[in-house]
């Protein structure tokens, strides 16, 4: 008959291959979710916009964030980081990406959210480039897995001005 290495060796061989295919299945199985969710942003105040004595702009604002990401959430998901961007170009470079406000997303149950914030990182352009200028609002997320890869999408959100003026 056979050792008791030798069955040993061939049940944990066939246990890790079980896990292996199931973690495959798993991951496929996100191929099949169509996620639509929705967001919208409200410039609510510019609380300050003014030249910085480096000569950079730098701006100020409270937002209304809501969305409602919860069709991002299967089974499979661990968490969505999800982060607000500022995005808009300048003669130096084509896209400018200021990161906003961000967070983590931990269940399906905090994915309809409602958020009363000023900008958590600060907006700044390093020139005075930002007077009067139009710009997008973006909101990212990035989708965890507990198994598979991640993915990323977002939301583009047009139509923001900035003041001609400092205040």
């Amino acid at each position: 008959m056979h050792s008791f290495g030798y069955r040993a060796n061939a049940l944990l061989t066939f246990a890790v291959t079980i896990l292996a295919l199931m973690c495959a299945m798993a991951s496929i199985s996100d191929n099949f979710n169509h996620p639509t969710p929705s967001a919208h942003v409200q410039v609510l105040n510019i609380n300050w916009f003014q030249k910085q004595p480096n000569g950079n702009d730098e701006v100020s604002m409270t937002l209304n964030v809501s969305a409602d990401l919860q069709s991002l959430f299967t089974w499979n998901t661990k968490q969505v980081f999800v982060f607000l961007a500022a995005e808009y170009e300048t003669p130096k470079n084509s896209l400018n990406q200021i990161s906003l406000w961000d967070g983590i997303i931990p269940s399906k149950e905090h994915a309809k959210f409602l958020i009363h914030t000023s900008n958590k990182y600060r907006f700044i352009d390093q020139g005075s480039n930002l007077r009067g200028k139009e710009f997008n609002l973006t909101l990212h997320w990035h989708v965890m897995p507990k198994t598979g890869k991640m993915f990323a999408d977002k939301i583009v959100m047009p139509g923001y001005r900035l003041p001609e003026e400092y205040r």
